[in-house]
């Protein structure tokens, strides 16, 4: 599972790394949530028949394109790597669609039975900006309108990640994003075989406090290690007092 991630670097470095044709200049965002525009990377081939890496902006909330109607279609912000080459919805997309999310970090949250969720930040332990296997589509409407949306690969934890979670996203090292973004090479085996959780050295994380839960929360403060030590039972849900079928406009 992944559900937010940061983008913190600067734009030159960003693309120093990732190597797009794009020179965007955007600020730093820290608290990215589903539904929102994030940057992905991804390749093309060009008329004369090289390859070239860009930046575009989508829909954090993957739309595949037989859905009729948007509204109706759940939100499908993660895709499970283990399962890509048989969902109809993936299908195409592993093929010849795959993309990467940069990002500096992604968090996630410690279940706690009884008590609140402990919220960590988890970044590569060189700091280097991180590469988050993904996929995208073009969505085209019925009046000809267009939705360009993504998701992030998830697979099984590695073995310090599990510690907090039993998912992960499926982060890329360099020498592999050629390979990952070609849309001509559509040997599934060969992507599903990147698909798999990162090394036990390449992330390190830490606790941090529940600002990250609020989407509004969208500053440096927020990755910041926790200084307390919160036990806090977990709130309970209010009960929802039962009235007649016929409502009150007052």
């Amino acid at each position: 599972m992944c559900g937010r991630y940061a983008i913190t670097l600067p734009p030159e470095a960003l693309r120093a790394i990732f190597r797009y044709v794009e020179q965007p200049n955007f600020p730093p965002r820290y608290n990215i949530a589903p539904t929102q525009p994030v940057p992905i990377v991804h390749m093309t081939l060009e008329p004369d028949g090289t390859r070239a890496r860009h930046l575009t902006l989508v829909r954090w909330g993957f739309l595949p394109g037989f859905v009729k109607d948007p509204k109706d279609f759940p939100l499908v912000i993660n895709a499970r790597a283990e399962t890509l080459a048989d969902k109809p919805s993936f299908r195409t997309a592993l093929r010849h669609r795959r993309c990467i999310f940069i990002a500096d970090a992604f968090y996630e949250w410690k279940r706690r039975p009884g008590k609140i969720s402990k919220p960590f930040l988890i970044r590569r332990a060189d700091h280097a900006p991180m590469a988050m296997a993904g996929l995208w589509e073009t969505w085209m409407g019925p009046n000809g309108e267009e939705t360009d949306s993504a998701c992030i690969i998830t697979t099984d934890a590695n073995g310090p990640i599990s510690a907090i979670h039993h998912r992960m996203p499926v982060i890329l090292e360099p020498e592999n994003f050629d390979a990952w973004l070609d849309p001509l090479n559509g040997d599934v085996d060969e992507m599903l075989a990147l698909a798999k959780p990162a090394a036990d050295d390449v992330l390190e994380f830490f606790e941090i406090s529940t600002a990250v839960n609020r989407v509004s929360n969208d500053s440096a403060d927020i990755q910041l290690p926790s200084t307390s030590d919160d036990d806090a039972p977990e709130p309970k849900k209010a009960r929802v007092k039962k009235t007649s079928a016929q409502g009150s406009l007052f």
